[in-house]
């Protein structure tokens, strides 16, 4: 395993992401987008441990960093560029972009699988982690104190469908929506609607239930974490 190096896909100082390769011909390409409720004080700190683990275990992993606090609008369009210079950067390391995986986790889900609504994502999956994907069930349940609010601007309503995961089915790519049983952050209905929906739409999407709550998806010494390595693996 090689030592991150930092990719600048922007001028701001939080435009860019963290590559991280294993020591031998990557098996596929993970793409993470951290959490936090898309709040400054949330960074790829957060990724950080999954993209150790994952370039361990043979993945090529690109840590993405946004813009947080600065409204959907460029936080999404921080995503969509990081995910696109991935695109990029995959001929010079020789990058397998296929499987490409989005890995969110919490709001991270949210941008991850949004991401791959958009026209020219290189993402082939989604895998959402306690995925945020129902932005107005999210804002009625106040989920994050308000996160959705001051993400958007204002409480959502139909002209947010742009940045809601469940105004964009059915997507194009399989999604898999990995959700803790006991997660008291972002609630399992959550994702049990998002995957009903996606079904009925005539989308590719299941349901994965595991032991633990929020965090224990991103611990890579939790059983939750495992069953997210599982998931990858069927995906390879």
């Amino acid at each position: 395993m090689h030592p991150a190096q930092r990719v600048d896909y922007g001028p701001h100082s939080d435009q860019y992401a963290e590559l991280s390769l294993p020591a031998g011909e990557p098996r596929g390409t993970v793409a993470i987008v951290h959490g936090g409720f898309w709040k400054p004080r949330y960074d790829c700190a957060l990724g950080r441990p999954l993209a150790d683990d994952l370039a361990a275990r043979g993945w090529a992993a690109w840590n993405v960093e946004y813009r947080r606090g600065v409204g959907a609008a460029a936080t999404c369009a921080d995503v969509a560029a990081a995910l696109a210079a991935l695109g990029g950067h995959a001929a010079a390391h020789g990058l397998p972009l296929r499987p490409v995986v989005g890995l969110g986790h919490s709001a991270g889900g949210h941008l991850a699988t949004w991401a791959a609504a958009q026209p020219g994502s290189p993402l082939t999956h989604v895998v959402a982690q306690a995925g945020v994907l129902d932005l107005g069930a999210a804002h009625r349940a106040h989920l994050g104190d308000g996160a959705v609010e001051a993400f958007l601007g204002h409480p959502p309503g139909p002209a947010d469908a742009a940045y809601d995961p469940t105004a964009q089915l059915p997507l194009a790519v399989p999604v898999r929506c990995v959700h803790g049983r006991a997660d008291d952050v972002v609630p399992l209905t959550q994702s049990e609607r998002y995957v009903a929906r996606a079904g009925a739409a005539g989308g590719d999407a299941r349901l994965v239930v595991v032991e633990g709550g929020h965090m224990d998806l991103v611990d890579p010494a939790s059983p939750a974490w495992a069953r997210t390595l599982a998931v990858l693996d069927g995906l390879a």
